[in-house]
C-alpha cells in the first residue's frame, strides 16, 4: 500500500524524525488558513499524489503571500496530474500540503528497503539527493553509499555514524542523521514496510537535517495487523480494476497489451505472461485467481478482464492441482455464459481430471478453443488476437 507524503511525514513525527511544519488542505480556503497557522512569510504548496516527480509536473510550488498560496491550491485541487513515476496515469489531486519554506543548503537521498538478494534490511544513502537521484545512481554509482543490516544485531549506531562520516556531515550531522536512522528503522520494522524513501533529506542552512519529503510502501501481506496504516488507504489513488480484484481476493495488476490472462497460481501467471510475449503478444494484465478456481473467482476474474476495452483475446492457463480440472472447466464454461464473453477464450488445463474437463469444453457450444499445452495455448491466443 502506498502513502501519501503528508500521511509518511505524521509517521516520521511519531518515531522522532525531524520534519517542517505542515498541514493538509482540501480547498483553497483550507489552504489560506494552513499558512496562516504556519510561521513565516514562505510556504511551500505541494500537491498531494502517490507518485514522484510533483516538482517537474508542476505540483510544488512556492508562495510568498497568502494569495499565492491560495493561487496554487485552487490550480491543482480537482485537477489530475501525470509524472514520469506515475506510469503514464494522471493521478486525482484531492489534497495539498502547506509546509513552512526552508532554506536548504544541500540534498541528501535516504531510503529503507527489504533487499532481497542479501535477505536483509538495506539503507541506501547518497550526498547527491534530490530530483536527479537515478541520473546520480546511473551516471556516478560510486555516490550511492549501502548498508546491509544484520537481522539478529539490528541496526547500531556506529553503522550510523559510518554512514554519515561517508556522506561528508559533520559530527553534529551525523548525531542528528543517527537519530533519523534508528527511528526509520524501528518504524520500518514496527509497520512491516517495505519502502521508505526520504528525498530530499535536506540539509538546510542551519546546519540541520530535516525531511523535506518521503515516500512510504507498506507490505499489504502486513495490512491486517495494522489497522492504522489500513485506515490510510486512498483508493482513488489506485487502478479502479485493481481495486476491484482485491475486493474479491484476486491478484490483479493491469498492463498495457490486449491479452487478458486468467491463471492460478503467481508463477505460472508469470510464465504465461512470458510466452505470450515470446509468442509476439503482449498481456493486458497479471491475474492470478488462487488455487481454488471456483465458478464465482472465475466469473469475476473474466468480468476484470473484460472492464479493459483493449482486450481482445483471453487465455484461461490452469493447473489443476487443489482442483479437479472437470470442476474448472465447469467454472469457466458458467462463467463464459453468464458475463457474455464476445472476445476469442484459449483454455489450457492441466492436472487432475484434465481429460475431462477439455471434454467438457469441447461440448460447451461455446466460442473456447482448448490448447495442448502453455506454448500451444500462448500461440494460438495471439493469432486470436491479431485476428
Amino acid at each position: 500500500m502506498n502513502f501519501h507524503e503528508y500521511q509518511a511525514k505524521q509517521l516520521f513525527a511519531d518515531y522522532g524524525i525531524a520534519v517542517p511544519a505542515g498541514r493538509v488542505a482540501r480547498n483553497p480556503e483550507e489552504a489560506v488558513a494552513a499558512a496562516k497557522a504556519i510561521p513565516g512569510t514562505l510556504w511551500v504548496v505541494k500537491a498531494q499524489i502517490h507518485a514522484g516527480g510533483r516538482g517537474k509536473a508542476g505540483g510544488v510550488k512556492l508562495a510568498k503571500s497568502y494569495d499565492e498560496v491560495k493561487q496554487y491550491a485552487a490550480a491543482m485541487l480537482g485537477t489530475r496530474m501525470e509524472t514520469y513515476q506515475s506510469a503514464g496515469v494522471a493521478l486525482p489531486i484531492d489534497t495539498v500540503l502547506i509546509c513552512e519554506g526552508t532554506d536548504i543548503a544541500n540534498e541528501l537521498y535516504l531510503s529503507v528497503l527489504t533487499d532481497r538478494s542479501s535477505k536483509t534490511i538495506t539503507f541506501i544513502a547518497s550526498a547527491e539527493g534530490g530530483v536527479e537521484i537515478e541520473k546520480t545512481a546511473h551516471d556516478n554509482p560510486d555516490a550511492i553509499k549501502s548498508l546491509h543490516v544484520n537481522y539478529v544485531q539490528g541496526l547500531q549506531p556506529y553503522q550510523c555514524r559510518e554512514m554519515g562520516f561517508s556522506l561528508g556531515l559533520n559530527a553534529k550531522q551525523v548525531g542528528q542523521l543517527t537519530k533519523i536512522m534508528l527511528g526509520l528503522y524501528k518504524l520500518f520494522n514496527d509497520k512491516d514496510l517495505a519502502l521508505v524513501e526520504l528525498n530530499p533529506l535536506a540539509i538546510l542552512k542551519s546546519g540541520d537535517l530535516a525531511v523535506l519529503d518521503g515516500k512510504i510502501n507498506s507490505d499489504d501481506n502486513a495490512t491486517f495487523r495494522h489497522p492504522d496504516l489500513a485506515a490510510m488507504r486512498d483508493i482513488r489513488q489506485e487502478d479502479e480494476t485493481e481495486v476491484l480484484a482485491s475486493q474479491h481476493d484476486l491478484n490483479y495488476v493491469t498492463m498495457d497489451g490486449n491479452i487478458g490472462c486468467m491463471v492460478n497460481g503467481a508463477g505460472l501467471a508469470m510464465a504465461t505472461m512470458d510466452v505470450i510475449s515470446l509468442n509476439g503478444g503482449s498481456p493486458a494484465n497479471f491475474l492470478d485467481v488462487g488455487g481454488g478456481a471456483t465458478k464465482e473467482r472465475v466469473t469475476e476474474a473474466f468480468k476484470l478482464i473484460l472492464k479493459s476495452s483493449s482486450v481482445k483475446a483471453i487465455f484461461v492457463n490452469i493447473f489443476g492441482g487443489i482442483v479437479r480440472c472437470d470442476m474448472i472447466a465447469e467454472g469457466i464454461i458458467a462463467a463464459v455464459k453468464e458475463v457474455d464473453v464476445k472476445v476469442p477464450v484459449v483454455v489450457r488445463l492441466e492436472g487432475t481430471n484434465v481429460e475431462k474437463g477439455k471434454e467438457l469444453l469441447k461440448n460447451s457450444g461455446l466460442a473456447i478453443t482448448a490448447a495442448d499445452d502453455i506454448n500451444d495455448g500462448a500461440k494460438k491466443v495471439v493469432a486470436a488476437a491479431k485476428g
